[in-house]
């Protein structure tokens, strides 16, 4: 996010048309990057979870733009409380807020500044659910999220975009979310599943995508959706960075998915569908905090050191025995570790600030910076996500029993399965005895399992 700009009486901004048509646009692009989401997870897991895969996600809709509402807005974004946090009023509840009153030295209302941010505080804490694929009651999942974003969240959001933010005031840059974004998911991804386990079968039993296509559906939209999470968050359009950002976002995006897949052929011998969703998806996230800050040509060398060390880093989990059913560390925490750092090498100086890397001359002053924006929040969400899922494990549960693990987390917290094979063809639905109905319900049980 931009820098607040503090402007004279006499040349305070008046409300634009045009930027605030954009910025709505962009908040519905972020929007549906959550459903985007849905699918991208929800084909990657196994038959017998996809509609809770697909819940984890929608569920963040709902839950996050009440609590929103009625406080996070505020906290995030309200007057600065000791650089930690920050707190207004007017913000809470929405209520103290004039519908033509303007975003700080920006032209577009606050109403549509809080409800872009809102699309981005929605979709983090989807980002956490595909690590724990398969095994977490829906219930519990639900309360971890109110209270994720309430002490993680939102502090985090502050400390890097809100006026008076400790890390905004030191001057780490990220331009829509590398830390408060993707390094808070990613870490709180790790310290869940460190917690609650891994699943029924890690390692031992195959736990394949069972729908590629949705995976490509998935990340299309993201990628489609990621145009509004990064270049709207310049929160305008008249001075172009907001049109760099959006071609580096494109061009970052190419380079990391061609990189996954010369990797994954190189070490694997294959050009997967799978590798290349994964690796548009890394290459969107290491683009999301320097795609501000840095040249096209710079976009591709983030893109393809973004793609092939993140490709490497999915392995982790089987050398290190840590369950991250869906790669959210492998992607997200090491997608936006790299993009953050990288800002400290190549920034130029002449995009959204005059902070130089140390390739344009800057020397590390810029690195060191970022270095401490990355680690900082990612021992705050990792230690306290930890925190919270112990305290809900040991009260409420937050994990199935192992046989409903087994038999399918669809029909024990949904009651409902993602395909019905039972009307295949059409027509009546067939009888339920003899060999022809033996044979379907073991067809049905393969599948799945």
């Amino acid at each position: 996010m931009p820098p607040g700009i503090t402007t004279l009486a006499a040349d305070a901004p008046t409300l634009s048309a045009a930027n605030t048509g954009f910025m709505l646009i962009c908040s519905a692009l972020v929007m549906i990057m959550t459903p985007g989401l849905a699918f991208f997870y929800g084909g990657m897991v196994r038959v017998k979870s996809t509609l809770n895969m697909l819940m984890m996600s929608f569920i963040s809709l709902g839950i996050v733009t009440i609590l929103w509402v009625l406080y996070g807005f505020s906290l995030a974004f309200g007057t600065d409380i000791g650089s930690f946090i920050g707190w207004s009023s007017d913000f809470a509840g929405l209520s103290g807020i004039g519908i033509t009153q303007l975003w700080d030295g920006y032209t577009i209302p606050i109403y549509v500044f809080a409800v872009f941010q809102l699309m981005f505080a929605i979709i983090t804490p989807a980002l956490i659910s595909g690590a724990l694929a398969d095994r977490v009651k829906f219930t519990s999942w639900a309360l971890f999220i109110t209270l994720w974003v309430t002490v993680v969240y939102f502090p985090v959001a502050h400390w890097v975009w809100g006026a008076g933010g400790w890390l905004f005031e030191l001057g780490v840059i990220d331009f829509a979310g590398g830390t408060a974004v993707h390094i808070n998911a990613g870490a709180a991804a790790l310290g869940v599943i460190l917690v609650i386990g891994k699943r029924v079968g890690f390692k031992r039993d195959p736990m394949r995508p069972h729908s590629l296509p949705l995976v490509m559906l998935g990340a299309g939209l993201l990628w489609f959706g990621w145009f509004g999470f990064n270049a709207g968050s310049w929160l305008g359009n008249d001075d172009g960075v907001g049109a760099v950002m959006f071609v580096n976002t494109q061009v970052a995006t190419a380079a990391a998915m061609l990189a996954w897949l010369g990797y994954e052929k190189l070490r694997h011998g294959s050009f997967t569908t799978l590798g290349a969703a994964s690796g548009a998806v890394a290459g969107l996230v290491a683009i999301t905090p320097s795609g501000g800050a840095i040249s096209p040509l710079g976009a591709i060398a983030v893109g393809v050191i973004a793609g092939v060390l993140c490709a490497m880093a999915v392995g982790l989990k089987y050398k290190f025995g840590y369950d991250d059913s869906l790669d959210v560390v492998g992607v997200h925490l090491v997608g936006g570790v790299i993009g953050s750092l990288l800002i400290g090498l190549f920034a130029t100086g002449g995009v959204q600030s005059d902070a130089k890397g140390l390739f344009y001359g800057g020397g590390l002053d810029q690195l060191g910076k970022q270095a401490v924006g990355v680690f900082a929040v990612l021992a705050y969400s990792l230690v306290v996500s930890a925190v919270l899922a112990f305290l809900l494990d040991r009260t409420i549960g937050m994990r199935v029993d192992e046989d409903d693990e087994i038999s399918g987390i669809d029909q024990v917290e949904h009651a409902e399965s993602a395909y019905d094979f039972s009307g295949a063809g059409g027509g009546t639905v067939a009888r339920t005895t003899g060999p022809a109905s033996e044979t379907a319900a073991a067809q049905t049980k393969k599948v799945d399992a």
